[in-house]
């Protein structure tokens, strides 16, 4: 990978490039981590996936190996199939080393609380799963999933994600990575909770329907972003954004 911002260098480490986690104050940061087709869409044919390569495979698992919770929204997680986290022994490692689990905990956000508990998201967990999900949900369901996974309950109607955010925080989480989809990105950034937008553009063109990065939420006003770094590998850009709050 080259770095072309704000140093211009042939050879950069992922790991050290991304290990500066952005801070946030009495909650865990939240880093974003979305892939987008040259002309704007996060998927094609429904996914995500066939707009990834080798190095943004790469790159997704370091930052992984960084954070101590992921977090997916519930049809994000059916659509793109999720299992549990899967690291490398060296990143195994070297999570110990810092204090945290081998793998991060994905903890996926759902009103409704229905899932197939026999998934291997479930079943093949190494580290317990975190279900985020609201008072309105179904008791049985909410029973059900609190025999495969730690429940957070986080609003009535709808997830209170600032309430999320403190409930993961108490539990000893500084840093969590959102992997989508764009309406809970939205719902992010409408609380003002992101702290960092990681955004590979792909060189591709898919065309279609598929919303943006952050959809579902209009914001109050434009929020202005800093450029943190800019890399580049395989025809594929990686840009890091972060909020211009100061």
């Amino acid at each position: 990978m080259r770095m072309l911002f704000p140093d211009c260098a042939d050879a950069v480490d992922p790991a050290e490039v991304y290990a500066d986690l952005p801070g946030a104050d009495g909650r865990p940061s939240v880093r974003l981590n979305m892939i987008v087709s040259v002309d704007g869409g996060t998927s094609w044919n429904g996914v995500s996936g066939a707009l990834g390569g080798p190095a943004d495979k790469a790159l997704f698992q370091v930052l992984r190996s960084l954070t101590d919770v992921v977090l997916v929204a519930s049809g994000t997680m059916k659509a793109e199939h999720y299992g549990p986290a899967v690291l490398p022994q060296t990143a195994q490692d070297a999570r110990r080393e810092r204090g945290q689990t081998a793998v991060p905990p994905i903890a996926v956000v759902s009103r409704s609380c229905r899932f197939d508990w026999d998934a291997p998201f479930f079943t093949a967990a190494t580290e317990r799963p975190i279900v985020i999900t609201v008072t309105d949900a179904d008791t049985d369901d909410r029973a059900r999933a609190a025999q495969v996974a730690d429940v957070i309950i986080a609003g009535e109607h709808d997830v209170d994600l600032t309430r999320a955010m403190r409930e993961l925080g108490a539990r000893g989480a500084r840093t969590v990575l959102a992997e989508g989809g764009p309406t809970l990105n939205g719902d992010l950034a409408r609380a003002r909770l992101l702290d960092e937008l990681c955004v590979t553009l792909s060189p591709l063109l898919a065309s279609g329907d598929a919303k943006r990065i952050i959809a579902g939420s209009t914001l109050d006003e434009l929020e202005r972003l800093r450029l943190r770094s800019v890399c580049a590998e395989d025809d594929y850009l990686f840009l890091r954004y972060r909020p211009a709050r100061d």
